[in-house]
């Protein structure tokens, strides 16, 4: 870490140079003395942060006897303001599952939906609220850098620590892989809507639906048609064309690799501010979201009919006993208490860390409520049942729709946002645990 210099031992030698006396030099010496007495893992000899300074009172000491005034803090601290740190968590935390709260709604029924949504929320604000103020609770120890693997290390041993990492490793490895299927299917879906476009090569949706200028359909009611639930209607001359684009751009065979080619340099990349400000861009994605689905409410207006418990031909009940499907989907959608402690040690203002999570956490939970209530309200019921509300409800617009098509990119944008961010915090987590540093 930097060593701190006090004012009154640098000796200022000219306009250009900052002298240390010897005094500030033999303590130096002395602190990377003692820090070395032990493995990079153990800090019990390393200086604790709070016997140092602000971070504008802090020098680098320079073995030429100099001092050179540090602007940010070197381990990653005070980098990202309170507002990119609230969009951050929320960017990362919402991820895909907005896409399956309307059809989670549905599951459990209207008002038991909305109930649930703000009762999770709650629930599991508090719960990151106690894994945040875990590391303030333990006494006489420098935690600072401490990762929550770290916390389990202390109450709970050896066995507390590893557990911890290994089910904190499958979640953030399994959404980085589901997170890869995604992005290669929407890539995919765009390519091709995009390449049919070009050479005006019609394809039809067979399913029921609405008619209209604001279609909405049922691709679960197809059932008696073909897989694709579709047709394509060319002309000769591309059909040629047609096959070596189908060979070129498959979606499990070289969609998939082309990702690598965008991705993997900025999995290479070291610095979580970087990460942190690339990741609020996803945002914007999430705000197009928003505004599509008040554009398409706009237009096919509210259906909705209160029914309690009795089910009808279009309706739902208020309440359902399949309601656990949607607390399933709440508890990965507000789920990020493996990594929120590496996601808010970039705070600049420690202090706000509480504050911001909450604010991050009421947006989440408010985007959540929004989009999955305007979604169930309007859609068409009838001709359509409200059990034709997909898991993705964007399967719900016809694949000729440009603004589910314009949808799909911005979800891809987001997605590109939050996938390295998600390597990021496992290569930290992983490394600090084995080699004590995130970059051994």
């Amino acid at each position: 870490r930097p060593f701190h210099v006090e004012p009154t031992n640098i000796v200022s030698v000219n306009d250009d140079m900052q002298r240390v006396t010897d005094k500030a030099s033999a303590m130096n010496k002395r602190i990377h003395y003692y820090s070395r007495l032990t493995s990079p893992a153990d800090r019990a000899l390393i200086a604790p942060d709070h016997v140092l300074p602000a971070p504008d009172e802090i020098y680098v000491y320079s073995p030429l006897g100099t001092a050179f005034k540090v602007d940010t803090c070197a381990d990653g601290y005070g980098k990202n303001s309170s507002l990119v740190t609230i969009f951050m968590i929320w960017n990362t935390m919402m991820g895909t599952s907005i896409l399956s709260i309307p059809w989670g709604i549905k599951q459990a029924g209207f008002t038991s939906g909305v109930i649930l949504i703000l009762l999770m929320g709650v629930l599991t604000l508090y719960c990151c609220y106690r894994v945040v103020k875990s590391r303030q609770m333990i006494p006489l120890i420098d935690t600072s850098n401490w990762e929550f693997p770290d916390v389990c290390k202390y109450y709970f041993g050896s066995f507390g620590q590893w557990s911890s990492l290994l089910f904190s490793m499958i979640s953030l490895i399994g959404a980085m892989i589901v997170y890869w299927v995604l992005m290669s299917n929407f890539l995919f879906n765009t390519g091709k809507f995009i390449y049919n476009y070009v050479h005006d090569i019609n394809v039809t949706d067979i399913v029921p639906g609405t008619n209209g200028s604001n279609n909405v359909i049922c691709p679960s009611a197809a059932s008696g048609h073909p897989p694709q639930n579709r047709s394509v209607v060319f002309s000769a001359d591309n059909i040629t064309g047609f096959t070596l684009f189908e060979k070129w751009w498959d979606k499990s065979q070289t969609v998939p690799f082309y990702l690598i080619a965008v991705l993997l340099p900025m999995l290479n990349l070291k610095s979580p501010s970087f990460f942190a400000k690339f990741n609020v861009l996803g945002t914007v994605s999430v705000v197009y979201l928003v505004f599509l689905v008040t554009v398409k409410a706009a237009h096919l207006g509210i259906h909705l009919e209160f029914n309690w418990f009795t089910e009808n031909e279009y309706f739902v009940p208020e309440f359902r006993i399949l309601f656990p499907q949607l607390t399933g989907v709440l508890t990965l959608a507000f789920f990020i208490h493996n990594c929120v402690i590496t996601l808010l040690q970039n705070n600049r203002n420690q202090e706000n860390n509480v504050r911001d999570l909450s604010v991050a956490y009421f947006l989440v939970g408010l985007t959540y409520l929004y989009v999955g209530v305007i979604i169930f309200a309007s859609f068409p019921s009838p001709p359509l049942s409200k059990e034709c509300i997909e898991q993705n409800f964007l399967d719900n617009f016809p694949s000729d729709d440009i603004m589910s098509f314009v949808a799909r990119i911005f979800l891809l944008f987001q997605m590109m946002t939050v996938y390295p961010l998600l390597g990021y915090l496992a290569r930290v987590q992983l490394l600090r645990q084995f080699f004590g540093n995130a970059y051994p």
